[in-house]
């Protein structure tokens, strides 16, 4: 696989357009249990080309569930079953994808699709494309896909104005996290002005959760634990208290953005216990520890305010690891 053109980004994005301009069909895919930048920046590209005419399907791996708060994405209904998706696609693109593992049973696609374009923002990406358009400095994949659309020289359409805007919006935690640049609110300017329901989406995207889900959240906070001398705040959500209170492993996205309010803390952890017993843990520093590297040592990845990975260990064993890579404070 390549490791990017020898004109940086800026020479990896016209490659990316090249390689969608020629291709008769492309197909689009992010990664496993999809953020809000994963589905945001896929299904913006999704619209552009959809719009132009182009033959193009967008998916992402089993388990094919997409968390309710992101319900208001225009395009959900529209997306492949990864069953469906061409087993050797012409084009094939994937969105904030650090690695051909987080593709689950969308990989085999990718490594025979005839060219693999990467359009990420994570410095810790493999580079496992033939095209990699990955930009660390970006804010969020939104970023870089609304760069390859002005490089398409295609208009933006309402959907994909919505679509990109929960993709911006998500990966700069609502426009908070150092992230957020001028270029950030230029390009919130201009998807806005496609009447993109900022209010409504806000809610639905942060704010509004099942009143059963607020009672796991009461569970998840009683027994969160703070590490004072680590400055570390960590809380675990197991397959029995789902059951208890009857919610879906995908609503239980958010729970590390409350946690993280923690004034003690500078890294919070949620560790979330899949159906099979494994673990996936979500980390996020204020930026004086880069949690990528805590991430990447257990074969996760991300970028240092925001990282993860997952684990067959259990709970006690993941945690007593990362604590021991953070230091101790004074």
């Amino acid at each position: 696989m390549s490791s990017g053109s020898a004109g940086g980004v800026e020479g990896s994005i016209r490659e990316a357009v090249d390689a969608i301009r020629r291709a008769p069909t492309i197909a689009l895919a992010c990664h496993v249990s999809p953020d809000g930048d994963a589905l945001g920046s896929m299904l913006g590209l999704y619209h552009v080309l959809r719009a132009d005419g182009r033959d193009v399907l967008a998916s992402f791996p089993t388990p094919f569930v997409v968390a309710p708060h992101y319900r208001e994405l225009p395009g959900l209904d529209v997306l492949t079953p990864p069953d469906e998706f061409p087993r050797e696609p012409d084009v094939m693109v994937t969105f904030d994808c650090g690695s051909l593992g987080r593709l689950g049973d969308l990989e085999p696609a990718a490594t025979a699709a005839r060219e693999l374009v990467v359009i990420d923002h994570h410095i810790s990406n493999d580079r496992y494309g033939t095209i990699n358009a990955i930009d660390p400095e970006a804010a969020a994949s939104g970023s870089l896909v609304h760069r390859i659309v002005r490089e398409l020289g295609l208009p933006l359409n309402r959907d994909a104005a919505v679509c990109l805007y929960a993709a911006l919006v998500c990966d700069t935690g609502r426009f908070q996290y150092e992230t957020t640049t001028p270029a950030v609110f230029g390009m919130a300017r201009e998807l806005v002005q496609h009447d993109v329901p900022v209010s409504r989406l806000s809610r639905t995207l942060f704010e509004e959760h099942r009143f059963a889900y607020l009672k796991l959240l009461s569970d998840a906070l009683a027994h969160a634990e703070l590490v004072p001398q680590r400055r570390f705040v960590w809380t675990a959500v197991t397959q029995a208290d789902l059951r208890k209170h009857d919610v879906q492993i995908e609503e239980v996205e958010g729970l590390i953005d409350i946690l993280r309010r923690t004034m003690e803390a500078e890294v919070t952890c949620v560790l979330k216990e899949e159906a099979d017993g494994s673990v996936r843990v979500s980390l996020r520093s204020l930026g004086e520890v880069d949690v990528r590297m805590i991430a990447e040592v257990e074969g996760g990845g991300g970028h240092r305010f925001a990282a993860g990975f997952s684990s067959t260990d259990g709970i006690d064993d993941v945690v007593a690891r990362i604590e021991a890579a953070l230091p101790v404070t004074t």
